[in-house]
């Protein structure tokens, strides 16, 4: 019985492996961040719409869920969290996802005010997770992850 076991657990993972597109799920990138707008709902927590660009090598993807933090030298400044999109397969887009971002503990207006008044990106860096499903193959088991992103980098 093992041994049909072991040799179902090897055609799956060789189907998988084969599957048109599921290697090149790795090499999705993200190319470019902005923000299309701001609305304070609280006095910790903003809603917005991010502009983020995606070049997307592989099959098409829906997107569950993601999730980031946005640091500036290192501190966390705030968390936020966007709802479903599908990015579309083989191609670079810039998609508009809604989100709501809430400000960590340790960060007050008045410290966001001070970082916006300089002018520049520089020094602010997000960590981005996503959660999704490849179409037609169910779902990824392990989020994509992007560390360190130095969004002085990005264009709009």
């Amino acid at each position: 019985m093992k041994a049909f076991r072991h040799i179902g657990i090897f055609l799956v993972a060789a189907l998988l492996a084969a599957s048109c597109g599921l290697d090149k799920v790795k090499d999705i990138a993200v190319t470019s961040m902005g923000v299309a707008y701001i609305v304070p709902t609280s006095s910790r927590s903003v809603d917005a719409k991010l502009l983020i660009g995606i070049d997307n090598p592989a099959r098409s993807l829906a997107v569950t869920e993601m999730t980031g933090v946005i640091r500036y030298q290192e501190k966390p400044l705030a968390h936020f969290v966007t709802g479903p999109v599908e990015l579309a397969g083989k191609s670079a887009q810039v998609y508009e996802l809604p989100c709501s971002v809430r400000l960590d503990e340790g960060t007050s207006i008045l410290e966001l005010l001070v970082i916006a008044s300089r002018g520049s990106l520089e020094g602010l860096k997000a960590d981005i997770d996503i959660q999704g499903a490849l179409k037609k193959n169910g779902v990824l088991r392990k989020p994509f992850s992007f560390r360190d992103l130095d969004i002085s980098q990005f264009k709009n």
